[in-house]
């Protein structure tokens, strides 16, 4: 069974007490059975994650997980907004010492490069479980479910071959000053190119980006003024609306060959004061398995690339591909609040 429930705002400067109802926790090493016991008892799960899940791709999630443990758990789905805009409010909750909205909080890794620094994540031996070691990060904090590609999407009816950028300094042609480019808040994808770059080249990249003057806003904003020719370049794009545009007929398409890609990884985590967290790490290694893989597939567009056969293992061979590490993340964590500024988004 699954919810949709609509995100509710709790200003931070209010105190608020809630009384919660408190589970037997398993030892953070729990077998599958110990896990399953303790998980039947809490009985629900709040589950965010990106929008393009869809409540029907939520829905199929938990008929699937249900089915696979034998358990009646009642899934709550939470679609994003905006995930940097939620990962802050996650962020401000946990400083009021509030707990947070959701159990298990699906996110670009960028994202929980934000929680992991400031030690939100509710650790787990997720290998316990099954779970490939290397799909595990952040300090045994998150699980590596997909796999985004991230490169500059144009509209092919608006734009023609002859103008679709080949490199990202591309992006810089005074021919797309004024409005012509878009630009989503998910100032992490410019971040990450200094994991290559260095971070001098990377900062000047995006100072010259924003005297382009790029329309700005949330990625489906965005998506929407590229289809409507607003724009005719989104700077970066995510394979999950590409898969959007595949699914609705419409002509957006990546600009293919300009490297590297770059490769956000969609995590897991469960979040430090969660209602039912047992629910959630048990949820969390289902999302690693073949079952779940291919709905998250249907419905997002996205695998993951450390998976031998799958879609995004298949587009990344030969490719040169930027995944973020953990000791890059500070570094990513901190620029992506720099770019936000540079780029206009904060003051």
């Amino acid at each position: 069974m699954v919810h949709l429930r609509s995100l509710r705002f709790f200003p931070v400067d209010i105190l608020v007490l809630l009384v919660l109802g408190v589970s037997v926790l398993p030892a953070s090493g729990a077998s599958v059975d110990e896990l399953v016991a303790a998980a039947r008892k809490e009985g629900a799960i709040d589950f965010y994650a990106p929008s393009i899940v869809t409540p029907e791709g939520a829905q199929k999630l938990g008929e699937a997980f249900n089915r696979k443990f034998g358990l009646k758990i009642t899934l709550n789905f939470h679609p994003s907004g905006s995930i940097t805009r939620d990962v802050g409010k996650v962020v401000g909750l946990a400083t009021a010492g509030m707990p947070p909205e959701w159990d298990l909080m699906v996110a670009h890794d960028g994202g929980h490069a934000t929680l992991w620094l400031r030690k939100i994540h509710k650790p787990f031996d997720y290998t316990k479980l099954g779970v490939d070691p290397q799909a595990v990060g952040y300090d045994s904090g998150t699980v590596i479910l997909a796999n985004q590609f991230v490169l500059p999407g144009y509209n092919r009816k608006m734009l023609p071959p002859e103008d679709v950028p080949k490199k990202w300094d591309d992006l810089l042609d005074p021919k797309w000053k004024g409005g012509k480019l878009g630009m989503s808040t998910a100032t992490h994808h410019p971040a990450r190119l200094a994991t290559a770059w260095g971070e001098k080249k990377a900062t000047e990249f995006v100072k010259a980006l924003a005297r382009q003057q790029p329309y700005l806003g949330e990625f489906g904003t965005i998506y929407t003024r590229l289809q409507l020719g607003e724009i005719l370049i989104a700077i970066t794009m995510t394979d999950s609306f590409i898969h959007r545009a595949k699914v609705a007929g419409a002509p957006i398409a990546f600009a293919e060959g300009i490297e590297p890609i770059i490769s956000p990884a969609q995590n897991a985590g469960v979040l430090k004061g969660a209602r039912h967290p047992n629910v959630a790490h048990l949820f969390t290694a289902f999302l690693t398995t073949s079952e779940a893989q291919e709905i998250w597939e249907k419905y997002a567009g996205q695998t993951s690339a450390f998976v031998p056969g799958t879609t995004a293992y298949k587009y990344a061979q030969g490719k040169k591909v930027l995944y973020m590490a953990q000791d890059q993340a500070e570094m990513v964590d901190r620029l992506t609040r720099e770019y936000g500024k540079i780029l206009g988004f904060t003051r």
